[in-house]
């Protein structure tokens, strides 16, 4: 039920969180069920949706209260997360609060997995400390999660992380990095399914001003196997191993010329074979370049020399490690 009601909260579908929310209270009401902490919970992320702090918060301590009843570590953990964040919502102002509460979620997290809502966490506690203005603490736990993140390859926490590192840098004043992170995000977004990030992404981009167009031809996104082309967009690169290793290579020595021998020993990883991989590296190529030359038969960034291939030098290109 709580991943249904993200699914709706991003895709903007507010009446589908109002129907949740009735149908949860018609079964108590009319069916007589007994509420547990998990239906609190999802009953105050309805509530939260809707701006109905209060409310929200008395679900999230009655949450809290079956929890820890019944020692569910995962529903005491949600709940204090449910209450850090409204906490730390404008209207409520209790920062202060909001940050214990995160602390003491430090406590599980050193004890049980929850990596999703460890990073979670993390943006919001970053989130408070930007409030406070507390930059460089605030970049350091942006850099804590991503390191979480990466490892959960959640593309919506990926994307609300570069925007909160666009709105840090654009705090800070230092502009072209938080229009480089804003553009990230707004070309790796999917529009359609991720309406709400998508909203806060482009006025955050209207807020930096400028140029909203990335200043890179190309950025390799190294944590989600995916590269952002600038006209073509996000390209993902799923299970295509062998195209990602290749052009990691490109994109990593830009300008350096790789033999035919050179690819296959350490792209392929086999001993070079004329008659073998002259033909298949020839192909390799071929489909990389459809992949992300915006026009194949001028291609602008896999040249061939004589002894090889390589990546253009002048081609603007950054590395997302």
């Amino acid at each position: 039920m709580n991943l249904l009601l993200r699914i709706f909260a991003e895709r903007e579908q507010f009446e589908d969180i109002n129907s949740t929310k009735e149908k949860l209270q018609d079964l108590v009401l009319k069916e007589g069920f007994e509420l547990n902490s998990k239906t609190y919970y999802t009953l105050a992320v309805c509530a939260s949706y809707k701006g109905q702090l209060d409310t929200a918060m008395d679900y999230l301590q009655k949450a809290l209260a079956i929890a820890l009843a019944s020692d569910s570590k995962e529903d005491i953990c949600h709940a204090i997360f449910g209450l850090a964040m409204c906490y730390s919502h404008p209207k409520i102002g209790r920062q202060s609060d909001a940050l214990k509460e995160i602390y003491n979620l430090q406590v599980f997290f050193q004890v049980y997995q929850m990596p999703e809502l460890q990073a979670s966490s993390l943006l919001l506690n970053a989130d408070i400390l930007k409030q406070m203005k507390k930059y460089d603490e605030t970049i350091e736990i942006l850099w804590r999660a991503y390191d979480i993140i990466r490892e959960t390859r959640n593309v919506v926490m990926s994307n609300v992380l570069m925007g909160a590192l666009a709105d840090t840098y654009f705090e800070i004043g230092d502009k072209d990095m938080a229009r480089t992170y804003i553009t990230l995000a707004l070309r790796s977004i999917d529009q359609e399914n991720h309406r709400r990030t998508a909203r806060m992404a482009k006025t955050l981009a209207d807020k930096i001003g400028g140029e909203t167009q990335s200043n890179f031809d190309l950025i390799f996104d190294e944590a989600n196997h995916a590269v952002i082309e600038k006209k073509i967009g996000r390209i993902d690169f799923k299970n295509q191993f062998i195209l990602l290793d290749l052009l990691r290579l490109f994109v990593t020595n830009q300008g350096q010329i790789y033999s035919k021998e050179f690819l296959v020993e350490n792209v392929w990883k086999q001993p070079y074979d004329p008659a073998i991989h002259d033909n298949k590296i020839y192909v390799t190529i071929k489909r990389l370049r459809k992949l992300i030359e915006p026009d194949y038969e001028k291609p602008k960034y896999i040249f061939r020399a004589k002894n090889g291939y390589y990546m253009n030098k002048a081609a603007r290109v950054h590395f997302e490690h």
